[in-house]
């Protein structure tokens, strides 16, 4: 009866413990992420596939680029990364951001189909 005792008062300690030291966290230090919409030429699916592996560098947590509205949406840790970064990257593989314009002989590698209207 004596061992059920304790082992009772044993959890009890062990689950209030883990209860404030929860509650008691600091939330300040938590580091948060940023969400940017960045312009990005293209077209179609190979641009779309191009444009979201260039941007996964260390930091991005998520970025996915839509064909129709030729809009990346970029999630980032920016401690960690920037979105200049990312558009650097982007214009290094043939497609142009709103900062960044990719090389003449880059973007004339990419097949025919991928040849978007270029951001000025």
């Amino acid at each position: 009866m004596k061992a059920i005792n304790f082992i009772v008062t044993a959890v009890i300690v062990v689950i209030s413990g883990a209860f404030t030291n929860a509650q008691s966290h600091d939330h300040s230090q938590m580091v948060s992420t940023k969400t940017e919409s960045i312009k990005v030429g293209g077209n179609c699916d190979m641009c779309k596939a191009r444009i979201e592996k260039a941007a996964k560098i260390e930091g991005v947590s998520e970025a996915g680029w839509n064909k129709d509205t030729k809009i990346l949406t970029l999630i980032y840790y920016p401690d960690i990364t920037t979105s200049n970064k990312v558009q650097e990257r982007i214009a290094a593989v043939g497609h142009d951001t709103e900062k960044f314009k990719a090389d003449n002989k880059i973007y004339g590698k990419l097949p025919a189909c991928c040849h978007y209207e270029r951001i000025n």
